[in-house]
């Protein structure tokens, strides 16, 4: 009985393998647009496909990130100056884009620039700070996406999000699984949108890695600038001894949890720009596929009571 489950099962793993194998062809023609391109999966895969022959458009943050991916790229990697947050910079990206591809077109965009602070308890935060965190995370994708999506149907290309697991489940407050919560949405109704124009619309959803975004000392001084700005009162509701244990438990979670191997991650993007068949979702990660991923399918009930448990407890809570 157990071979007639396995045999169908291979087979069926077997011709994914193959069908996902075959990749596009005349790469030298296809255009792939990046954002944040500055450090982490960005610069990553702006590297590995200009290695594979991709004409590739490094959007910036800094002149400083401009600067260092020339020194160590090819004549077909080009960088723009990009503040996804800025609509005036992304329409200049946009034109600077149309001039460079010409009739040719964008083959691919890829929605990659990202932040995770401020980040903390959702009462400790101000609008402006979640204002700030949408304008990259959320509307900074959907304004470059809409910049250059008549040049990417006139490719039948591709856009690719990256999103979050964390937006999938929501194991902490702040604005960052709102802003990846709303990244899956605009995802998902775009590639239903876009399915009549031929333009195939992915979404990556890493969990946790090492990169700049993750770093835990930028972490530890967020919270620590959110701690001291609080009133008096609020302070009180949580307990002087709150914010230490909130340090213990994202050392912890960090530990148990990041991936150092980015490459994982820029494969799975890798994949979504240049296979004849890409996937509509990519979850690298161990944690994303094997912990956060099911967690996101229990019940509400279920899920809440686990990360509670582990979680740093307010002192009101426990008079």
């Amino acid at each position: 009985m157990l071979l007639y489950i396995l045999g169908p099962v291979t087979a069926w793993f077997i011709y994914r393998w193959y069908k996902e194998s075959k990749r596009v062809s005349n790469i030298e023609d296809k255009y792939v647009y990046i954002t944040g391109c500055d450090s982490g999966f960005g610069n990553n895969l702006a590297k590995h496909l200009d290695k594979l022959g991709f004409p590739v458009i490094a959007g910036c943050y800094t002149e400083k990130g401009e600067d260092e991916l020339k020194k160590i790229s090819s004549k077909r990697l080009t960088t723009v100056p990009l503040d996804v947050s800025n609509s005036e910079s992304v329409k200049k990206a946009a034109d600077f884009i149309k001039n460079l591809v010409g009739e040719k077109g964008l083959w691919a965009v890829v929605n990659n620039a990202g932040v995770a602070l401020p980040s903390g308890p959702s009462d400790w935060i101000d609008i402006e700070g979640y204002k700030s965190m949408l304008a990259v995370n959320l509307t900074g994708v959907i304004d470059v996406t809409l910049s250059v999506l008549q040049l990417i149907k006139k490719t039948k290309g591709r856009v690719v999000n990256v999103a979050s697991v964390f937006g999938r489940i929501s194991p902490f407050g702040g604005p960052y699984c709102v802003s990846k919560y709303g990244v899956e949405a605009f995802n998902d109704s775009l590639r239903i949108n876009m399915k009549s124009f031929g333009v195939k619309v992915l979404c990556i959803e890493p969990g946790f890695f090492k990169t700049t975004v993750t770093d835990t000392e930028m972490l530890r001084n967020s919270l620590k600038k959110l701690w001291d700005n609080l009133p008096q009162d609020l302070k009180d509701d949580y307990g002087s001894d709150f914010l230490q244990a909130l340090f213990d438990h994202l050392d912890q979670r960090f530990r148990n949890f990041s991936d150092g191997d980015l490459m994982k991650v820029v494969s799975c993007m890798e994949h979504a720009v240049s296979a004849v068949y890409p996937r509509c979702r990519y979850s690298p990660g161990w944690d994303a596929k094997f912990f956060w991923l099911p967690m996101s399918y229990m019940p509400t009930s279920v899920s809440d009571k686990f990360f509670l448990k582990y979680y740093p407890t307010p002192r009101i809570s426990k008079l």
